[in-house]
């Protein structure tokens, strides 16, 4: 029971873990799907052609779970448009095999999802743990599609309906370099609805060097090229968004280029004139 009202539970979550190569986190993440304290959950672990020792971690787990299903190794998009097509419940999780949920996230979603019929995403705030054990805070904004025409403004792990995902045709799966999650919303929103965000830090996502956003990073503007054309009608129709949206960037970009190359000049000026001042001081 949340804000004095009773959640009708009867409703079936289906949480999907895709997993490729995370024998060292999967366990953390499963147990956190099985601890949720909405009761009606359903685990679905795609193994995406791991290596031998998450496989052998993943037939440990395979009795705890719903159902195990293991594919040759074709990307984290397709890993979860199958597990997600296998599901049997009428809302979805994705949830990343190296991260974790806290237990009430599950039960927190639900309430806003079956009393805003016009949400169709809900995210929350979260931890981002850095490999040197730093721990920092990300706090996704949601909203409609114009706050998510030029940044993803939920997480990847986030809660919606399956027929939403079935109707917007699911995660595309030739972007196995990043930014899936973000195009996914794009689709999933153009049409209308909003996204979300509990404030609290109900998810704990491990930022690595090897992690599908640190990938994303590296290849940002070829990424970022293929969701623009992509969806050109939709920048189109936005057009005067999508104008300042460039000019502020190419200001912010401008600006920090002069600065960066006034703290240049000071550093060469100062080099130079330590040496001339040291010789003025023997002549004295």
């Amino acid at each position: 029971m949340m804000n004095g009202k009773q959640l009708n539970v009867s409703s079936l979550i289906s949480v999907v873990i895709p997993c490729f190569n995370d024998g060292q986190f999967v366990e953390q993440a499963v147990y956190s799907a099985l601890n949720q304290t909405y009761p009606n959950i359903e685990v679905i672990v795609v193994d995406d052609g791991s290596n031998s020792e998450t496989k052998q971690v993943l037939k440990i787990l395979e009795l705890k779970i719903t159902r195990l299903i293991t594919q040759e190794n074709q990307g984290q998009s397709k890993a979860r448009n199958i597990g997600i097509k296998e599901a049997k419940g009428e809302y979805i999780l994705v949830l990343d095999s190296d991260d974790f949920s806290e237990p009430t996230f599950c039960e927190k979603a639900m309430h806003i999802l079956t009393s805003d019929m016009d949400t169709k995403i809900v995210s929350c705030y979260a931890n981002l743990i850095l490999e040197n054990g730093i721990t920092t805070r990300f706090e996704p904004q949601g909203g409609s599609i114009k706050d998510f025409l030029f940044f993803n403004q939920s997480l990847g792990t986030s809660m919606f309906k399956k027929e939403d995902w079935a109707f917007c045709g699911g995660y595309d799966e030739t972007m196995r370099n990043g930014f899936e999650d973000w195009e996914f919303f794009i689709r999933l929103l153009k049409n209308g609805g909003t996204a979300k965000v509990i404030k609290e830090p109900l998810y704990n996502y491990r930022k690595r060097l090897s992690s599908t956003t640190s990938i994303a990073n590296k290849n940002k503007y070829e990424l970022l090229n293929y969701i623009l054309l992509k969806h050109k009608e939709l920048y189109i129709n936005n057009y005067e968004l999508t104008i300042m949206h460039l000019l502020n960037k190419a200001e912010r970009e401008e600006k920090e280029k002069i600065k960066n190359n006034e703290r240049l000049e000071f550093k060469i000026g100062r080099t130079i004139l330590i040496p001339i001042r040291w010789v003025k001081s023997l002549l004295k």
